[in-house]
């Protein structure tokens, strides 16, 4: 039996699948270990501090150090708490971090399940994580997780509202909820943003003025929506010490904030997805026509890797820079700007494709 009848059978599409979940997972593992560190470290040099600096050479071992003191501690549950719950809230986080990623392309012909609904199932995805937060809150038997796991539901529906109808203005212009055709879309420099590219030319610049506003108020919302600075307001350290999260110690607090930092980067890679091109060169290029397809795949998840790394260090200057809101500030910012826009965009972006040929 030849390799390529092994593949094409249901054994041989199972492990290759398996190895696929499993090449990602691990990627994702060692990309969070780093980008983590590179956290602390853009914090530390904002504050004019040395950050962590001892585990391995210039600290790049202090991740991997974190992880082993994790795994090593005693697993403290409160005496009033829902056991299985408490056990339970930790782990749906996670699976729902890591499942999310199942859809992303990584590079042209990288991605484990190329589905023509990506999009909606990252949303269904998105959505359901907040049920790891609200049972980690209710379970601990505390007022402080349970108001900040009240506060993070509340402040995750609010942001996934406008984060839904910006995706929406993308799937508009792209005709498509496959996320590798959007990227596809998006070649032939400067990822067109939907305007320069392709016929059309100029009478595209409508929607150049409508997407670099969406692209700004996505970053803003995945800022909210996953909990970071200066939307921390689940875990304010001034009123409610760790949020949902205070009870919860060794593993199954190193379970939340792997979820936590999974999701952080899935939207850096969303945002690369949706706006910048994917794995799209910023200048005029062809991967698949100009090179053989592994070295394509290659320049292309290089690419990809870059913007992620540079969309999380604005996440990292953010949380160094900028002030925390009062929780009605954010609220109200969700509600009553991000989302009127966003409806605006999505009538704006559906009146172009309609008319704008026309026109």
């Amino acid at each position: 039996m030849g390799a390529q009848s092994f593949w094409s059978t249901p054994g041989g599409w199972t492990l290759l699948t398996v190895l696929q979940i499993l090449a990602v997972m691990i990627w994702i593992l060692l990309s969070l270990a780093f980008l983590l560190l590179a956290d602390r470290k853009i914090w530390a040099g904002v504050q004019m501090r040395k950050g962590p600096n001892v585990v391995g050479p210039f600290g790049l071992l202090q991740s991997f150090a974190d992880f082993g003191k994790f795994l090593l501690k005693e697993i403290v549950i409160p005496a009033g708490a829902d056991k299985a719950v408490f056990l339970l809230a930790p782990l749906i986080s996670f699976i729902l971090a890591f499942g999310a990623w199942a859809v992303v392309p990584l590079a042209p012909g990288w991605v484990v399940s190329n589905v023509n609904v990506g999009i909606l199932y990252l949303l269904a995805i998105s959505s359901l994580g907040v049920y790891g937060i609200i049972m980690g809150g209710w379970a601990s038997n505390s007022k402080y997780p349970f108001l900040g796991g009240l506060r993070s539901a509340a402040q995750m529906v609010s942001y996934e509202v406008s984060i839904g109808f910006i995706i929406v203005t993308v799937i508009i212009l792209a005709g498509t909820m496959n996320l590798q055709e959007i990227v596809a879309s998006q070649a032939g420099g400067f990822w067109n943003w939907y305007a320069f590219g392709g016929p059309g030319g100029l009478a595209k610049l409508p929607m150049v003025i409508v997407m670099i506003p969406m692209a700004v108020i996505f970053f803003i919302s995945a800022l909210a929506e996953t909990n970071r600075p200066p939307f921390d307001l689940p875990e304010a350290e001034s009123e409610l010490v760790a949020g949902y999260q205070v009870e919860y110690s060794s593993t199954p607090y190193l379970l939340f904030m792997i979820g936590e930092y999974s999701n952080i980067v899935l939207m850096c890679a969303m945002i690369s997805v949706l706006f910048f091109g994917g794995w799209q060169a910023p200048f005029p290029t062809d991967f698949t026509a100009h090179w053989n397809p592994t070295a394509a795949s290659f320049f292309g998840f290089m690419w990809f890797f870059l913007k992620v790394i540079f969309f999380f260090f604005l996440f990292a200057m953010v949380k160094a820079i900028v002030p925390r809101y009062r929780y009605d500030q954010l609220m109200r910012l969700g509600w009553k700007v991000f989302l009127p826009t966003s409806l605006v965009a999505v009538v704006a972006v559906s009146a172009w494709r309609v008319f704008g040929g026309a026109a």
